[in-house]
């Protein structure tokens, strides 16, 4: 069992092996039901998963450039 404290402003921090049990991360939405002298604590949602690249997010309106397109070529050209 984990004994916290509250801080100033009322916060509290939820230990790590209990986020990971319920899957708490930034941006879980939770629920705090008041049971006589007790609190229960409940996930309402989680956000979406985050990618962890952004590779092909953005669209470049530009046409593609080959795959075998050379550089070198281009500056020869200069």
């Amino acid at each position: 069992m984990d004994e916290l404290s509250v801080s100033s402003k009322g916060q509290v921090t939820i230990p790590k092996r209990v986020r990971q049990a319920l899957g708490i991360r930034s941006g879980t939405k939770v629920r705090f039901t008041l049971i006589g002298d007790r609190v229960e604590l409940a996930v309402v949602s989680t956000p979406a998963v985050v990618p962890s690249s952004g590779f092909g997010m953005i669209k470049s309106k530009r046409p593609s450039v080959a795959v075998d397109f050379d550089v070198a070529s281009l500056i020869q050209s200069l």
